[in-house]
């Protein structure tokens, strides 16, 4: 599989706060980083890719932080959906900087192309993983995961 996305929940100050680790390729990069967010924000995630998208215009963005040096954030990642064109073919744009000084600056970005429906199924997995039950979610063009790590990687 060379499209995915798979996150893992860390405890942290839940119900309120969580610490997220995230893998994600196109088949060409492959990342893995790691932030803390409001919890809440894995349900905004979800009703957006839910119902994504909703015209041949449709664009979702999810932003944290930022990467202006003068704002003083740890971190910025963003998430966004987005159409490519009129026929109704989309993407999600991964973008992660963890914001460092060189040499230990990392910064990543790359799109995955997907259907629309694979997108809606990301978002109902989304939907799943806020209800904090769950430690996995693992989602492609083909599959879609969400329980204990272990049962994942056997």
């Amino acid at each position: 599989m060379s499209n995915y996305i798979r996150v893992e929940r860390i405890p942290y100050e839940e119900p309120y706060h969580i610490n997220l680790i995230w893998r994600a390729s196109n088949g060409s990069v492959s990342t893995r980083f790691e932030y803390y967010a409001n919890a809440g924000s894995l349900k905004e995630i979800a009703e957006r890719l839910e119902s994504f998208p909703q015209n041949s215009r449709d664009v979702y963005l999810y932003e944290l932080g930022s990467e202006k040096p003068e704002d003083k954030f740890a971190y910025y990642f963003r998430l966004r959906a987005f159409t490519t064109n009129l026929l109704g073919k989309t993407a999600l744009q991964v973008r992660f900087n963890n914001n460092e000084d060189l040499p230990n600056r990392e910064v990543v970005e790359f799109c995955i192309q997907a259907e629309p429906s694979a997108i809606n199924r990301l978002g109902e997995l989304f939907r799943k993983f806020a209800n904090l039950n769950q430690e996995y979610l693992a989602w492609s063009d083909s599959e879609s995961f969400i329980g204990d790590k272990s049962e994942y990687e056997q």
